[in-house]
């Protein structure tokens, strides 16, 4: 579903935000993709989800490239930032109807879909409101629903829990859980290594831009806590 090829992207004074990255995400996967502040993470996800140009390398979603047909690209995939920077002035249920525009999303579906997950993040009395009312975990929450009304192939997550409550985390894995089981692919920052441990079938991490560890994650951590992993591959490569 996403096939990440040597990517290489930088900056200005020429240095590398991510150094010949290659990654294969496949329909099912739930992939973490691990590493400090400035590793490399949130631009390799912009990149995925053609925010970022990037100079080397190639990224192919659902077998296309995203430098031949980035709109292609972008129509089977959902990009939630880190940050949920959306149209204050709008209310929630004009901003989710904006986004099921964008994707052509019909009616009776996106109604149905914004019933389900609004329900399941206990948002559905405030979608009448204006975005500039909401906290920041109701932002987020807004975006994550919009995020998933146009049953997206690809779900590109950056730091997806910071700002949830637990019970809003819990909905939010389980409703990955469930994409994933019906074919979908998801592929996601976090911080929170327990988690990552826990949900996802598959790992990587990324150090200064380059990819150190990668695979099924009983495979990466063997015997060991992916805390206990992480650590031991990070200090072995500013050893």
């Amino acid at each position: 579903m996403l096939s990440i090829r040597n990517l290489s992207k930088s900056y200005k004074g020429g240095k590398k935000a991510v150094n010949n990255l290659s990654i294969e995400v496949e329909s099912g996967d739930i992939y973490g993709f691990i590493g400090h502040n400035g590793a490399g993470k949130t631009t390799t996800l912009r990149a995925v989800t053609g925010v970022l140009d990037f100079e080397e390398g190639d990224i192919m979603i659902n077998g296309i490239s995203i430098k031949k047909d980035a709109v292609a690209c972008k129509r089977v995939t959902a990009y939630i930032p880190d940050n949920p920077d959306i149209y204050e002035h709008l209310t929630g249920i004009q901003y989710i109807n904006f986004i099921g525009d964008i994707y052509g999303v019909p009616k009776t579906e996106r109604e149905s879909l914004t019933k389900k997950y609004a329900d399941a993040f206990e948002l559905t009395q405030n979608l009448g409101d204006l975005i500039s009312s909401y906290s920041h975990g109701m932002k987020q929450k807004l975006v994550i629903i919009s995020a998933l009304i146009h049953s997206p192939k690809l779900l590109i997550l950056d730091e997806p829990f910071v700002g949830l409550d637990p019970k809003a985390s819990h909905t939010l894995k389980t409703i990955m859980s469930e994409l994933c089981d019906k074919g979908s692919a998801i592929f996601f920052s976090t911080h929170v290594l327990e988690v990552a441990e826990k949900l996802c079938n598959k790992i990587a991490i990324i150090k200064g831009g380059n990819l150190v560890a990668c695979g099924d994650t009983a495979s990466v951590k063997g015997n060991h806590s992916l805390e206990d992993v992480f650590m031991e591959l990070i200090e072995e490569q500013e050893g």
